[in-house]
């Protein structure tokens, strides 16, 4: 172990959706310096596409770590490691060089394959006997690989390696096409439960059209995955010879950033994504079939349930509804969710009965794939002041109701809440959140829990903590508590127990008529 000292610095490179982001941690969770630089170039060829060139993923992130020193060029030389946090489920085919052949595919994509590879007769009748073959059939449709095989078989061809996202900029920082086992989120063939690509024998091999040749070599978190480049120092400005340590996929990263390291904590995200999850030394799928990930912990997993489209609700609330409050923020220079909270508190606990289900996208198994949104409820009194507390609330309710499906499958009651991503900044839903799940909820010291994670990981690799739990202890902690309010809380229960849960039954068979009807959302 190397003591840390207090000028050390931990580079977090930390790509997201929305955005990419360069940080600067010490090894006491402090968060020195940040630079980020805007995703806004995205292409949707048509409804429900979405993919993004290659290489503008890289420049991004060089260009957010050329800004950490265009004003105190002297951090460059403090810089003791880097990690990588992604996105999840961005995928990318490259050359021998790394070069891109295809764009790469964004996880919110969502074209299908129509004819992907065909499976051996032993293991669809072993799906069809478990009850997953339409579970199989959706990983297959929905696999990346089946569809570049099936619709660009030339290009295909000439593809050397498929990458995730993080496999990409590791690939960028090193030369050396190596990944991080807490990365691996996506539709490849890895073994969620032993961390590792799949046995030669597993279905994935038949089911998706790739070869073993061409997944990048995976290393544990907190593994040295490399140094950065010369060519790598010259775009980014990081010192050439600084170690790589493996971190985890942003999920992941906000986890362990939050301080959630026991099962009796749920790590809250309130992200493009919306997700609960906790983090487990066991394997426990909280749906079945649906495994849980590599946690930024090695040798745990995190047991999550997502909520798709979820705190992106709130950004399609205010470019559709909140013209007002974009433009008096624009005025009074503060961002617009801080006047979007006086909207929460003018509405009281419950919405007057406005109840949201927050389906706005299908899912796999819940909710399935004829899932729709909803809100139902409405009366005259109703303004979008209680759509957008509604909008809150459903989705308090949808995470509960995951974090109930999780302390089934682990025995272990949540006892905490620690709530991140960019909802976490607002005090109504915090708050909210606390009465929704009874549960005291905790904003932590930073924002950036993501980028703090991977921080963790890349200190630990490097020494300057001798384990997680002493990392974690120096460099998270809590910034404010919310404590749920009794009688809201009980409020909520009645709505949560009474409305909220029977809702998507009873409606489950209005949305499989809606798409016979009108053929949205497709099934192609």
């Amino acid at each position: 172990m190397i003591p840390a000292r207090p000028d050390d610095l931990l580079l977090s490179i930390d790509c997201g959706t929305q955005s990419t982001r360069a940080l600067l941690f010490d090894p006491y969770g402090t968060l020195v310096a940040k630079a980020q630089v805007a995703l806004d170039d995205y292409v949707v060829e048509r409804p429900g596409w979405m993919s993004h060139d290659v290489e503008a993923f890289w420049l991004a992130c060089a260009r957010a770590c050329r800004g950490l020193w265009a004003e105190r060029p002297e951090l460059a030389a403090r810089v003791r490691g880097v990690s990588v946090t992604t996105q999840r489920g961005t995928i990318m085919p490259v050359d021998a060089q790394g070069h891109a052949v295809l764009p790469a595919l964004i996880w919110l994509d969502q074209r299908r394959a129509a004819r992907p590879p065909r499976i051996h007769a032993a293991w669809r009748a072993a799906f069809r006997l478990a009850g997953v073959a339409d579970t199989i059939r959706y990983f297959q449709r929905e696999a990346e690989v089946n569809w570049w095989a099936e619709n660009e078989p030339a290009t295909w061809e000439r593809t050397h390696k498929v990458l995730l996202l993080s496999g990409l900029l590791n690939f960028k920082l090193t030369g050396e096409f190596v990944d991080s086992v807490g990365s691996q989120v996506g539709y490849v063939p890895f073994d969620f439960k032993s961390h590792g690509w799949a046995k030669p024998t597993d279905w994935k091999w038949q089911a998706l059209s790739v070869r073993r040749e061409q997944l990048p070599e995976l290393r544990p978190v907190g593994s040295v995955l490399g140094q950065v480049s010369a060519a790598a120092s010259a775009a980014t400005g990081i010192p050439a010879g600084t170690p790589v340590i493996a971190a985890a996929a942003d999920k992941a990263c906000e986890v362990l950033g939050s301080g959630c390291m026991a099962p009796n904590i749920g790590g809250v995200s309130y992200g493009t994504t919306a997700t609960i999850n906790v983090c487990t030394r066991k394997y426990s799928e909280a749906l079945s079939f649906v495994p849980p990930y590599p946690a930024a912990l090695p040798d745990h997993y995190d047991s999550e349930v997502q909520i798709f489209r979820g705190y992106w609700m709130v950004r399609w609330f205010k470019e559709q509804f909140g013209d007002r409050e974009r433009h008096a923020a624009q005025e009074r220079g503060v961002a617009p969710e801080a006047l979007l909270d006086d909207l929460v508190a003018a509405v009281p606990p419950g919405s007057l009965g406005l109840v949201l289900q927050p389906y706005w996208t299908p899912g796999i198994r819940h909710p399935g794939p004829d899932a729709k949104g909803a809100i139902i409820g409405f009366g005259d009194t109703h303004t979008r002041a209680h759509v957008y507390r509604a909008i809150l609330e459903g989705l308090a309710y949808a995470l509960r109701d995951g974090g109930e499906r999780i302390e089934k499958k682990t025995g272990v009651p949540l006892t905490e809440l620690r709530v991140s991503g960019g909802g976490s900044q607002s005090d109504a839903a915090l708050q909210l959140t606390a009465d929704v799940f009874r549960l005291p909820a905790s904003r932590p010291h930073v924002h950036e829990t993501s980028g703090l994670g991977a921080a963790i990981d890349c200190a630990v690799g490097l020494g300057l903590h001798g384990d997680f739990a002493t990392a974690v202890k120096a460099m998270t902690r809590i910034e404010r508590t919310f404590e749920p309010d009794p009688r809201h809380a009980a409020l909520y229960d009645e709505l949560y127990a009474q409305v909220y849960q029977k809702m998507y039954g009873r409606l489950a068979p209005l949305y499989a008529r809606i798409r016979a009807i009108t053929g949205y959302p497709s099934r192609d």
